[in-house]
């Protein structure tokens, strides 16, 4: 068992040709930050509790001084017109590259499962100052997708130079997408590139792109007021799990172990 999937409906939902909302950390957690503020503005029902034992080998204290396990998770909204959406966040991301490989593939079987339409990730483009104004910036697996979000909208897709490889789920999902003929789209904000930034202005601006293409209305300004306390929440994690990942890359050094090269 790599990626065990616990359901948290009691029917399994109808929906109608999902669209795939990936939210994961990254940099500056812009995706995460969208997603997590969509699912709480939206008060979205929760489809699965995703469980894997490549996950980070550490617990979380959470407010009430209890334990709690890095968690992954799926919620959906049923919506009257055009098709449903499902939301992905969570913690943490797979640790490394197959089980990045085998998390996406997963998530793409689950998708097809509900007969799935497309996937839109999101992340951040580090930069060394911070932007008041960040720019978005677009890709995807097919020209036609890209082409379809760009139009109405402010999104640069002159992607080609500014970025590297994108790293991790964003980019897999829409790589992997494509081998199955789903159209996938992927979009990054312009964020500062520091590991304890919380890329709060570039979370903004793709909440306003995706509130024009999905039809999803939420008040962006709520975002802005609750920066203090997804800051406390968001960067104490981020913090634990890097020191986690710390002492994980030292133990393997002290043991010969010359494979990891930080």
């Amino acid at each position: 068992m790599t990626w065990q999937f616990d359901k948290c409906f009691k029917k399994t939902p109808e929906l109608n040709k999902p669209i795939l909302v990936e939210g994961l950390p990254g940099i500056g957690n812009v995706g995460k930050v969208v997603v997590d503020f969509i699912i709480d503005e939206l008060k979205l029902k929760k489809m699965y509790d995703v469980f894997s034992y490549t996950f980070p080998h550490s617990v979380f204290v959470n407010e009430k001084n209890l334990v709690e396990l890095p968690s992954i998770e799926m919620y959906y909204l049923k919506r009257d017109k055009g098709a449903d959406l499902i939301f992905l966040t969570g913690d943490v991301q797979p640790q490394d590259e197959i089980s990045s490989y085998e998390f996406c593939d997963a998530m793409l079987d689950v998708l097809e499962e509900y007969g799935g339409s497309e996937v839109i990730t999101l992340g951040g483009i580090g930069l060394p100052a911070v932007s008041k104004t960040p720019k978005v910036y677009c890709t995807g697996n097919t020209k036609s997708v890209v082409e379809k979000y760009k139009k109405g909208t402010k999104l640069n897709d002159k992607l080609y130079g500014v970025v590297g490889p994108i790293v991790g789920v964003s980019g897999l999902l829409m790589g992997l997408a494509g081998r199955r003929k789903i159209p996938a789209i992927s979009l990054l904000a312009e964020t500062f590139a520091h590991p304890m930034y919380l890329g709060m202005a570039g979370a903004r601006e793709i909440i306003k792109v995706l509130s024009k293409k999905l039809g999803i209305k939420v008040d962006v300004k709520k975002l802005e007021k609750e920066i203090t306390e997804l800051e406390s929440e968001m960067l104490k994690k981020t913090k634990e799990l890097e020191d986690v990942s710390k002492q994980t890359a030292l133990k393997k050094v002290q043991g010969g172990d010359m494979g990891y090269i930080g």
